[in-house]
């Protein structure tokens, strides 16, 4: 553990305690259970120690892997660049961009690879989680879902209920699959915060994400991108097979994996463009039925060859046309 004069930027957006119950998904993005966790990370004699405590319900084939007989806990050198995991229980470091952080770190109790994608939402409160699992290069799984942060959870009966409330909530909405409006246009906007790749902040894009379904598996997305220095706009075809997506042209071209309510898409401008973007889409408001969320927590890192040049991310709320 290394002693620091004040706690980081993004250890102060953290302090408290995080309350979730994040579902678990193999690899093919089906849903195998939940990981009941509190977790904090607290400074103290000037040193940050990271603790999670719970348990895994269900699990399925990868129960064997994820249960363990004692909370995790490791030393955390706290910085505003990088956030250094010392082990002995995981072992990497994380990068804060504003209220997003990207963490690779390897874990020798689950014995695997994680990249975990944490993003605080306006207000302090909720933090969209998501971890995938690798053995080597191969995905295996992945952990996802909303924690609530409480200050008084041990003192507060209404903090308390809160809690229940939200950890009945993952477990009804944790499993529901990703989808997106198929029979409705419309669009999602929102003003995004973009970072830069040295972490410092370049300013306010509006992204505008307009939908037309073409059927009940291929979409239309007509997307602009405003301000920032990151003005773009693209149109692509995504189809959707299951819990993967296809992105098909004309300006993009990818793929996505889904877990639960989080897309994993990775997709190329076309056109002899360099730049490629790696991202996390998350509805927010996802619950179980024939309908999609009304709101999404997005996170794209935009790449220029396999440079990454810059992070964006925010909420985005759903506008249907009549």
């Amino acid at each position: 553990m290394t002693a620091q004069a004040s706690p980081s930027v993004w250890q102060q957006r953290i302090a408290g305690e995080w309350h979730g119950r994040p579902s678990l998904f193999d690899a093919h993005g089906t849903w195998c259970g939940y990981e009941d966790i509190r977790r904090s990370s607290d400074v103290e004699d000037g040193a940050t120690v990271y603790r999670m405590d719970g348990g895994l319900a269900g699990g399925g084939p990868l129960a064997g892997r994820f249960r363990l007989a004692a909370p995790f806990a490791f030393a955390v050198s706290d910085a505003d660049d990088n956030r250094l995991y010392c082990g002995p229980d995981f072992h990497g470091s994380g990068q804060p961009y504003g209220a997003f952080v990207d963490a690779h770190y390897y874990g020798p109790g689950w014995q695997v690879g994680l990249n975990t994608w944490n993003h605080v939402l306006p207000g302090g409160t909720t933090q969209v989680y998501s971890s995938v699992l690798y053995q080597g290069w191969t995905v295996i799984g992945c952990f996802n879902g909303l924690y609530l942060r409480t200050t008084d959870h041990d003192t507060n009966p209404g903090a308390r209920r809160a809690v229940t409330a939200h950890r009945d909530a993952e477990t009804a909405n944790g499993p529901v699959p990703w989808i997106l409006p198929t029979k409705q246009s419309g669009r999602y906007a929102g003003d995004c915060e973009l970072w830069g790749a040295d972490q410092k902040p370049l300013g306010t894009v509006r992204v505008v994400d307009r939908l037309t379904p073409l059927d009940l598996l291929r979409t239309e997305h007509r997307v602009t991108w405003t301000g920032g220095g990151a003005d773009r706009a693209f149109t692509v075809v995504r189809r959707r097979d299951g819990t993967r997506e296809f992105w098909e042209g004309p300006d993009a071209w990818g793929s996505a994996q889904a877990f639960g309510r989080a897309n994993f898409p990775l997709w190329h401008f076309a056109g002899g463009d360099v730049h490629r973007v790696t991202g996390r889409e998350f509805a927010l408001d996802a619950t179980p039925g024939m309908s999609a969320g009304g709101r999404l927590a997005v996170t794209y890192e935009l790449f220029g060859g396999n440079v990454l040049s810059a992070v964006l991310h925010g909420v985005l709320t759903w506008e249907g046309e009549a």
